[in-house]
């Protein structure tokens, strides 16, 4: 099967037979961004960045290359610094001061393209690192911790292996373990599966689906909209740093309102 029919068919399956449930959001804004503006030397990678996202809502970013949707994310947990607005993460301003700065990033997971996992520990010794080292776990806890949410993401059997003996999507489920195993209040994605076989892809969608069912608060930079169908309230496209339109998925996929929008939807679905 040509592997934009095997995504298709995963979109399918994945959007089958599903009604998003709003009634897990909260009032509360857990991110506030205000007139953010970015540049790498002269390149302008975030324009004017007006962004709420409140406790428990589920974004998907989607966008071109180079449209700045992974710079968005990294300035939540200062993984980027941003050089004018404001953010806030849980009332807590993300500014140079570094107390403030390990603050956000206990609250925060993050999973990135590439697993970043440490080749010379086990799965078991990667998702317990944090949980000891930052949030002053003793072992014993630690392990009951990591072993609760490899077991949720499907892998405890690979607890004791390292990760060069797993798959690209184990790995991947290992390092959504890891993050899950700080306890964060907010999941960031940054193109969870781009860097996946086809064949792994939906293994990993899965999981991060039953994480969206928990009420995990998830922003997803992504191009698997299937996946955004499925788990989003909220759909943002982005385009030379700027949000250029944002709506709940119905409205977004089947009436978008921005010309350029209806060009990027018309190449990728």
């Amino acid at each position: 099967m040509a592997e934009n029919d095997l995504r298709g068919s995963m979109s399918e399956k994945l959007t089958k037979n599903r009604t998003l449930d709003t009634s897990g959001l909260s009032s509360k804004a857990v991110i506030q961004m205000n007139g953010i503006n970015k540049w790498f030397g002269q390149f302008h990678v975030l324009r004017d960045i007006d962004l709420t996202v409140f406790r428990g809502e589920r974004i998907v970013i989607c966008g071109p290359s180079g449209s700045g949707k992974s710079t968005l994310i990294r300035c939540i947990n200062r993984l980027e610094e941003h050089q004018e607005g404001s953010i806030f993460v849980d009332d807590i301003e993300l500014t140079s001061d570094l107390k403030q700065i390990d603050n956000v990033r206990r609250e925060v997971g993050m999973v990135f393209q590439h697993f970043n996992l440490f080749p010379h520990l086990t799965v078991l010794e990667n998702c317990t690192l944090g949980p000891i080292w930052v949030r002053n776990l003793p072992k014993v806890e630690a392990d009951e911790v990591a072993m609760e949410y490899l077991t949720r993401v499907k892998i405890p059997e690979q607890a004791d292996k390292y990760p060069g003996q797993l798959s690209g999507g184990q790995q991947q489920r290992v390092a959504i373990a890891r993050s899950l195993c700080m306890r964060p209040k907010i999941m960031l994605f940054d193109e969870p599966t781009s860097a996946l076989d086809p064949e792994m892809i939906k293994e990993v969608l899965d999981v991060m689906v039953d994480l969206a069912d928990t009420g995990m608060t998830m922003l997803v930079v992504t191009h698997e909209m299937g996946f955004a169908r499925q788990v989003a309230h909220r759909i943002i496209f982005m385009d030379d740093g700027q949000i250029v339109e944002q709506n709940e998925p119905e409205k977004f996929f089947n009436n978008p309102q921005s010309d350029r929008t209806k060009l990027f939807l018309s190449q990728i679905l």
